[in-house]
């Protein structure tokens, strides 16, 4: 299942609208994470540097053959060993990962798919207890460069709102991504 006007830009036009490793910062990704899940990695833009902070295995998904292709060839470029990327419709399927198998997922650019919360519950469902799921978005500016439509696009107020919806507990939000972004924390409490 195909999300909502996920078409990419060019590479090299994708990339130029981050920069992951501070946003990474920003959003708590640091060593003592074991595994981590990329939902949608794309051409790997926080998925490799995700993978070369932390300890285990960095699992990337994608919809489209083409994202995973380039998330590999990134991990080679890059001497990253422990990044596996998955050719999966997690959308409708999920991702396969055991339930509680890994400390932090990454929802980035996502969260204008029809169900939001439906990822929002996979990522729950893998996350160990204290694990967190970071959410980065669009800012809703039709100003920005890229994003999806401002019909769909999500305000921080609704990814909160879904984040909570599902049980999850706000760390830090909003989180401001300079120059088109911003985030969102949270932690999965211990049930």
């Amino acid at each position: 299942m195909k999300v909502r006007e996920s078409g990419m830009p060019g590479e090299e036009l994708w990339q130029s609208f981050f920069e992951p490793d501070a946003m990474l910062d920003a959003m708590g990704l640091t060593g003592n994470a074991r595994d981590a899940v990329d939902f949608g990695c794309g051409y790997g833009t926080f998925a490799i540097p995700a993978a070369k902070r932390i300890r285990g295995v960095l699992h990337g998904f994608d919809l489209e053959p083409v994202m995973i292709e380039a998330s590999q060839r990134l991990a080679e470029r890059e001497k990253v060993g422990n990044a596996r990327f998955y050719l999966r419709d997690f959308v409708a399927e999920g991702t396969g990962l055991e339930a509680e198998s890994v400390d932090y997922a990454m929802l980035f650019n996502i969260l204008h798919a029809e169900d939001p919360q439906r990822l929002l519950c996979e990522a729950k469902r893998i996350l160990a207890p204290w694990g967190r799921v970071a959410v980065i978005h669009w800012n809703y500016d039709p100003k920005t460069p890229r994003g999806p439509p401002m019909s769909i696009r999500p305000r921080p107020g609704d990814c909160r709102r879904w984040i909570e919806a599902v049980g999850f507990a706000i760390e830090k939000a909003p989180i401001d991504l300079p120059p088109y972004h911003y985030g969102i924390l949270a932690r999965k409490e211990q049930t």
